[in-house]
């Protein structure tokens, strides 16, 4: 046991944390050397087999932890403060300080709040005469709470040393490292979080059956200071890492390159993020346990649901709380109600929320003090590949109209007339009509205009410039009307349901019309239906292996799912090999909301490859459609070895530096350009599938073009000789000036295998050495060696965060380098993971690299692809967990790995109430562009609103055309006054005959910095296909190409929301 005084008397000999071991059972997590405690009198007792009391009255389970026992009442230690600020700080200095001091503050009141749970609610709980709440249940509730104040008081102790020498030091990313990597602090959390749904259910419960329990509750709650909850209170661990998270990024953002704190910084932030997302997955498992177990409880023991649900094969993929509507034969609002929608991986459920509390105010009390869950009565379930989305104005493609007959879910049957015409309104009525109607109104208005343009007259406002301007005007009401469709389809969620066959047999299916809380919610649901259904297809039964659990198929609900696979080449005669990859991404603004959620990243696949001592060959991809498809294949003089696609210069990117005038800079579109075998360098425009080729060069010496990368100033050729091209960027159509002999930069002697771009710095390998030359001057900072074998090669590198892993010629391991100090942080053996799916395979080679999302996908050369989860934040990408394998590969080598991605447009996240202020939004607009009308127009356009609608587009008046203004009235005045139309000129329709369909008007600024939804989908190219899972090593369906042609897998991810 350490004496009283030990803090004060032990002599400093270091900084570092660790752990001090007291006896056989004791340990404590504290400064290993030199720890100055403030208080030398505070009184650290560790348990012993003699020795069992503790201030808190602890039980016996909490003491076999093996912690150091820390008196709650007894450590006071007061909350580190930093001395006066220095003179001559930096900003950076100032505002670190500053963090440190939110870090300390934020750290005290978590303690604090940890001391209030013990001190003011279990404690009083356990001595209490007659018990409210017996002492197995107090150990229940408060599990593991005085374990993690132990942590997080030995922390606050190291932490107030370190604010003590904070001016001196200027360092705390260690602290953290040293304090929460310990295996120890995840189990004690992880407990924690895992008991907490068990914990508030005790609580609820004992709420509900005991008031003596409730009043003490509430008696505690008026008592303290700040009115916080035990909920409130209990809370706080769950929230507590992610606060950690925010409070270091600052201090990373404001702690400069070479600072002795960045790197530990980073680690800290990785260690964190690790431990967090772990958390936040145990919480999730444990929240759908409680939610499958209340659905559960409302079924019948007997039923085959209860069965389903208790099999233990059922993983709940999204639970939430929709409103039903039910809707008239007109279109009409009858009914809503709110119901529970689960989500499970094989079928869909929808239940009642049964909210009846014998007393419906102590209800209210209870549910102030802690959330009450709801109980479940199960209205239907359905198998999910019979369900369908069916968006409004959808066409009848995706059901059989004629043989099944529809009738409304909230309708006791279908009436006489639904039946006869097979045709049910849902939602805003008449949308889909009126938009037919429009295109209708079309056509007539453009015979009309050909008739205006055979009059022998010239009048004012009959003439072609008005007949043009109302075909213009009725193009915008159609795109209006078509935006309307859109928008009743944002938080509507329509579904399509088998229902029992009528009596002569004929399937009956009924539509269920649920409205979500947010469009985010709608595309949500839209996408885990679609992924859902795809995961159960054969190839996805399992799709992935956790090798570290022995083998359990059962892969997170977060996993890719293997969506189809293609052949990469249209000529199936040919064996060409591949080259490379990339996703020329394109925006569809008129697809369907369901098609934004379902669908792979809009835009087109270019696959590059060739056959050796032939020609090469592209293809292109469409994936504007549900499946992938070739658009386009064009040949070329020799293989494909690289690809790279260039998007438009960002603003400011080109404009830098006087190395392009902004105004050419404006007209540069995306381009894809294409490295072959021969030497040659080709830029291909990329906006459609036109494939007009904008340049065309050959490399140095015709040296085959090995990679290609791009920085905002150069595009970089890899060479074969060791050399690195650089190109400028140039003005006009074309991005690169390719005419230009370009800078050629000696790398090494050998090929240069792979280059890394990086915001100020472009990484290039050659040999077991990479080189690091800066982005602009292209200066040569410095080497190092990523391998100690001279006769490997670096073959890949990719980035993610401060780290860059890289992958070698030969060996299965990778290799991750800090980008900042080129220090090599991490190891790994990808033939470990793949031991189990390849026995007997001992010599493993990684082909491919490709970091996405937080995951770190390798492709192998025996066809294997591993999946390995990495950080995301600022930190290093340290890979923390055993990850996943798939058994879904090639035949061959994988050649590539490479990802789609499409930002859905953030107007499709707009809600009901920012879309009806759209339209306002726009008037306010202060610049010229606005289509701001005239003061006097607003009484003009309430007086047309009841007449109908005012058909113009550009034109605001047609005084200024030639010929006289045919009219029954007498013509204006001629002073200007007043104009003939007042009225906008049509980028804000008012719709006259119903009030309640509200126009969208044109995306305003204020959209821009809205939240982004990432449709993600990654591709691997190789030999064939293979299914790993089955007995044969082949696939257990027919394969859609043979073993030795090309072809790519292509995995879709869950929307990012």
């Amino acid at each position: 046991m350490l004496p009283s005084g030990a803090w004060g008397k032990r002599k400093p000999r270091g900084r570092r944390l660790g752990w001090v071991r007291s006896d056989a059972r004791g340990t404590m997590w504290a400064r290993q050397e030199g720890l100055h405690h403030p208080h030398p009198h505070t009184v650290v007792r560790c348990p012993s087999s003699s020795s069992s009391s503790v201030s808190c009255s602890g039980d016996s389970e909490e003491e076999d932890m093996g912690l150091l026992e820390v008196s709650v009442t007894d450590i006071k230690p007061p909350a580190p403060e930093l001395g006066p600020m220095p003179d001559g700080l930096s900003p950076q200095q100032v505002v670190r300080r500053h963090i440190l001091g939110s870090i300390v503050q934020s750290e005290g009141s978590y303690v604090e709040s940890l001391k209030r749970v013990l001190q003011d609610y279990r404690n009083p709980l356990m001595e209490m005469e007659p018990k409210v709440l017996s002492a197995r249940k107090c150990q229940v509730v408060f599990f593991r709470v005085k374990e993690i104040l132990h942590c997080h008081s030995m922390f606050q102790i190291a932490l107030s040393s370190r604010v003590a020498e904070w001016d001196s030091t200027e360092k705390i990313g260690d602290l953290f490292v040293a304090s929460f990597s310990k295996s120890m602090v995840l189990d004690v959390y992880s407990d924690y979080v895992n008991n907490f749904t068990n914990a508030m259910s005790i609580i609820k419960k004992a709420c509900l059956t005991k008031p003596a329990f409730l009043e003490f509750l509430k008696r505690r709650q008026v008592c303290s200071p700040d009115r916080v909850t035990l909920y409130g209170l209990m809370v706080k661990p769950i929230q507590r890492f992610p606060q950690f998270i925010l409070l270091l990024q600052d201090m990373l953002k404001n702690t400069p390159r070479g600072h002795p704190d960045r790197l530990s910084l980073q680690l800290a932030l990785t260690e964190l993020e690790t431990l967090a997302e772990k958390l936040n997955e145990q919480k999730r498992l444990a929240d759908q346990v409680a939610e499958i177990q209340q659905l559960t409880k409302s079924v019948s023991d007997r039923s085959s649901l209860n069965k389903l649900l208790t099999s233990g094969q059922r993983q709940l993929l999204l639970c939430e709380t929709l409103t039903e509507t039910v809707y008239g034969d007109r279109g009409q609002l009858i009914k809503s109600k709110e119901r529970r929608v689960f989500l499970l991986n094989d079928m869909l459920v929808c239940a009642n929320i049964n909210f009846k509390p014998a007393n419906h105010r102590g209800q209210l009390e209870i549910s102030s003090l802690v959330p009450l869950g709801p109980k479940y009565v199960v209205k239907w379930n359905t198998a999910l590949p019979q369900v369908q989305v069916v968006e409004v104005g959808q066409d009848g493609s995706s059901y059989d109209k004629d043989n099944v007959l529809i009738q409304h879910a909230g309708t006791k049957k279908a009436s006489a007339a639904g039946q006869a015409q097979n045709k049910v309104y849902f939602g805003p009525p008449r949308l889909f009509q009126e938009l037919q109607d429009l295109q209708k109104d079309l056509a007539v208005v453009e015979q009309i205009t050909f008739l205006i343009s055979t009059l022998h007259g010239t009048y004012q406002n009959l003439n072609m410039t008005v007949a043009q301007d109302w075909c213009l005007a009725l193009q915008r009401l159609m795109r209006v009307k078509e935006e309307e469709i859109h928008s009743a389809n944002k938080c509507r969620l329509r579904l399509l349901l088998p229902g029992k066959p009528d009596k002569s047999g004929r399937p009956i299916s009924f539509m269920v019309v649920f409205i979500t809380p947010n469009p985010l919610s709608k595309i949500s649901w839209v996408n885990r239906l679609h992924l859902a259904k795809i995961g159960l297809r054969e190839e996805n039964q399992p799709g992935w292996l956790c090798p570290d659990e022995d083998k359990k198929s059962r892969a997170p609900f977060w996993c890719p799912i293997l969506a189809c696979c293609i052949p990469a080449f249209s000529p199936r005669g040919l064996s060409l090999q591949l080259g490379a990859l990339v996703h020329s991404p394109v925006s569809c603004p008129l697809l369907g909301f369901s098609a934004v959620s379902t669908s792979l990243p809009q835009g087109y696949l270019w696959v590059g490859g060739g056959q050796e001592g032939a020609g090469g060959q592209v293809e292109i991809f469409s994936l504007n459609r549900p499946s992938p498809r070739t658009v386009k294949s064009f040949p070329l003089a020799a293989p494909v070895l690289c690809m790279e696609y260039i998007p438009e210069p960002e603003e400011g990117e080109s404009g830098d530096e006087g190395h392009v005038a902004a105004e050419p800079s404006a007209a540069v579109h995306p381009t894809i350009c294409l490295g072959l075998q021969d030497g040659s360098i080709l830029v291909y425009g990329s906006v459609d599938t036109g494939t007009q080729c904008l340049a065309t060069c050959g490399s140095p010496g015709l040296q085959p073009v090995l990679c290609l990368r791009h920085s905002p100033f150069h595009l970089f050729a890899g060479l074969q000789d060791g050399t690195v091209a650089a190109y400028p960027r140039a003005s006009g159509g074309v991005p690169w000036d390719l005419e230009s002999p370009p800078v050629c930069l000696t790398v090494g002697p050998g090929p240069v295998r792979t280059l890394l771009s990086l915001e100020d710095a472009v990484w290039a390998s050659c040999g077991p050495r990479v080189t690091v030359l800066d982005a602009t001057s292209l200066q040569t900072q410095q080497s190092f060696e990523a391998h100690q074998d001279e006769a490997v090669s670096v073959t890949h590198m990719v980035k993610a965060g401060s780290g860059v892993w890289m992958a070698f010629s030969s060996g299965s391991s990778i290799r991750l380098f800090h980008t900042e100090t080129l220090e090599h942080l991490q190891e790994i053996n990808i033939a470990t993971r793949t031991t189990f799916l390849l026995p007997g395979q001992k010599h493993l080679c990684v082909t491919s690299l490709l970091i996405c999302q937080g995951l770190l996908w390798v492709g192998t050369d025996q066809g294997v692809i591993v999946l390995l989860p990495v950080p995301r934040l600022e930190g290093i990408p340290k890979i923390t967990g055993k990850g996943m394998v798939s058994l879904n590969g090639h035949c061959g080598p994988v050649a590539f790995l490479a990802v789609a991605t499409s930002i859905l447009a953030p107007d499709i996240l707009r809600s009901d109430q920012e879309e009806a202020e759209g339209p306002r939004a726009e008037e306010d607009k202060p610049d010229g562009q606005a289509h701001e009308p005239p003061p006097a127009s607003r009484v003009g356009r309430e007086l047309t609103r009841k007449k109908g609608i005012l058909l113009q587009y550009r034109l605001r008046s047609t005084a200024h055309l030639p010929g006289p203004l045919l009219s029954v009235r007498e013509p204006a005045p001629a002073d200007g006054s007043a104009l003939e139309h007042s009225e906008e000129d049509g980028s804000i329709y008012e719709m006259a005959d119903d009030p309640d369909v509200w126009v969208r008007s044109r995306p305003c600024a204020r959209d821009a910095h809205r939240k982004e939804i990432c449709s993600v989908a990654i591709i691997s190219g190789g030999q064939g296909y293979r299914n790993f899972g089955s007995a044969s090593g082949g696939s257990g369906r027919p394969a859609p190409c043979g073993e030795t042609d090309s072809a790519l897998l292509i995995w879709q991810v869950p929307l990012t929301l």
